[in-house]
């Protein structure tokens, strides 16, 4: 794949649109950037569980606070991207964008997700396969049918982005093709999953195409649609990576979930006594000076981010070639030697052992799925048959840019999942109990 390619200025439905003569306060990346800021779907993210519920009187992760960090961290590794990239390219204007792009694309990365954490794909896919849904399957096509069964918060946020909701305009949010192609981690379509990870649904397969054949990536063999990765992905996943696994110590430690012993030993392997002697030197000399337990977790916490950065660049750099080639099939953080590779495996064990199976986390995945469930089998069930009074009364509480746009199934049933992956925690849970009668306005 070629630099001059792979980077260009065209939006999504504003193709024909001409860069104006005027003098710019802003480059088009930039613009990119501003967009999903000021966007609803990234505001209403403030409202949407990280991995922890959210507490009254501690802060924790939400959504909009894990996007945030994953864009400063994307930043950060897209700028030491470009001192690889600008030499080989000195003529490209565009090179320098390039950390942009990638803190764009990682802004946008969890704009897909539903609510109720990371539940919250399974809790849809899960009503499709063994809930009300499985009634559809046959009336489906098995491509359509796997969008709904894999449902994928990555190709959702791709869809948000991209697709034309009811009243709204061509393109979605008309971003540019390198900040869309960034966002797509698993560049092919739903029948090609794995562990329920894909690109696109059926309905942006089109415009993912579009963008794919204008950047010149490289198409994979296989009987169905499937890319190799726009190269900066690799960047966008690494920044994502690097801040669930880190921040969600952090978070637990908060929490009193884990003891601030057993984090300050997790964030601590990740350097080597030897070569990093000076660097541990430091740490000490910093931990006996500041006596607050959070601020010293948060001083360490930084410290390993900027080590797994620095770690994720080089890697990036020793594989280039075989990235612009399409032939890197790893990541860069599973692609981490020791002692960072065995310290972000102590990570993950932990993690999955005593922070992802918390109580407090199991219990909001198991009302995710209660709530979820419910308000799927409300909605599909009243774009499926509109004409039923109670239906219709349910349709009524659906705002205008979720309306289908077709009589096709797949149509009716993806603005269902639209407008319940589109939710809020809070919002989901009210109208889960308005409508099931738990709860109702004015009535004590």
């Amino acid at each position: 794949m070629d630099w001059n390619k792979l980077l260009s200025t065209k939006r999504l439905g504003m193709e024909e649109w001409k860069t104006p003569a005027r003098p710019e306060d802003r480059t088009q990346f930039q613009r990119d950037y501003d967009r999903i800021i000021f966007s609803s779907p990234f505001r209403r993210m403030q409202n949407k569980t990280q991995v922890f519920p959210l507490p009254e009187h501690i802060f924790v992760h939400n959504r909009l606070t894990h996007s945030l960090e994953v864009a400063s961290v994307g930043r950060s590794l897209g700028n030491l991207a470009v001192e690889k990239t600008v030499a080989e390219n000195p003529d490209n204007p565009l090179i320098p964008e390039i950390g942009t792009i990638v803190s764009t694309a990682c802004l946008a990365h969890d704009l897909g997700n539903p609510p109720f954490g990371h539940s919250g794909e399974s809790a849809i896919s899960n009503f499709f396969k063994n809930g009300a849904g499985k009634e559809f399957k046959e009336k489906l096509t098995p491509s359509e049918w796997n969008d709904f069964t894999q449902f994928d918060g990555n190709a959702n946020a791709l869809r948000i982005l991209s697709h034309q909701f009811s009243g709204k305009r061509p393109g979605g949010f008309a971003l540019t093709y390198p900040t869309l192609a960034s966002i797509v981690k698993y560049p092919f379509e739903s029948p090609l999953a794995t562990k329920q990870k894909f690109g696109f649904f059926q309905s942006e397969k089109e415009a993912y195409t579009k963008i794919a054949e204008e950047l010149q990536i490289l198409r994979a063999e296989n009987e169905h649609l499937s890319f190799r990765r726009y190269p900066l992905v690799y960047l966008v996943e690494a920044a994502d990576d690097i801040c669930y696994q880190i921040m969600d110590l952090e978070d637990a430690c908060k929490l009193g979930i884990l003891s601030y012993d057993k984090v300050k030993e997790l964030f601590l392997n990740f350097y080597d006594p030897t070569e990093d002697s000076r660097a541990l030197k430091s740490i000490e000399e910093t931990l006996r000076r500041v006596s607050d337990k959070n601020e010293q977790i948060s001083y360490m916490r930084a410290g390993v981010i900027g080590k797994l950065i620095r770690e994720s660049i080089r890697i990036f750099k020793e594989n280039y070639d075989a990235i612009l080639s399409g032939n890197f099939d790893g990541t860069l953080i599973g692609s981490l030697q020791n002692p960072q590779a065995t310290a972000m495996k102590q990570v993950k064990e932990i993690s999955f052992k005593e922070v992802y199976a918390h109580r407090t986390v199991v219990e909001i995945e198991i009302a995710g799925f209660k709530i979820i469930g419910t308000l799927l089998e409300e909605f599909v069930g009243a774009f499926v048959e509109p004409d039923n009074k109670y239906n219709k009364k349910i349709m009524s509480l659906l705002p205008e840019q979720y309306h289908p746009q077709s009589e096709s199934l797949y149509h009716k049933i993806q603005s269902a999942v639209d407008f319940i992956s589109g939710m809020t925690d809070v919002f989901a849970l009210d109208l889960y109990r308005k409508i099931k009668g738990i709860s109702l306005p004015g009535v004590v």
